[in-house]
């Protein structure tokens, strides 16, 4: 899956896409967009008063 996805970033950008610059790119992604979702859902509650 990672390899065809490097050879067609590389073929649109024209440009040569390290497959482990990419790795990296998508876990810190990832993380950011976890964290959100994770926000978004406990918006509005008050956490402290349900853990105790």
């Amino acid at each position: 899956m990672m390899p065809a996805l490097v050879k067609a970033l590389s073929c649109t950008t024209g440009r040569d896409i390290d497959v482990e610059g990419l790795k990296t790119i998508l876990i810190f992604c990832g993380t950011g967009l976890l964290l959100s979702v994770v926000a978004a859902m406990t918006y509005g509650l008050n956490l402290a008063a349900d853990v105790f």
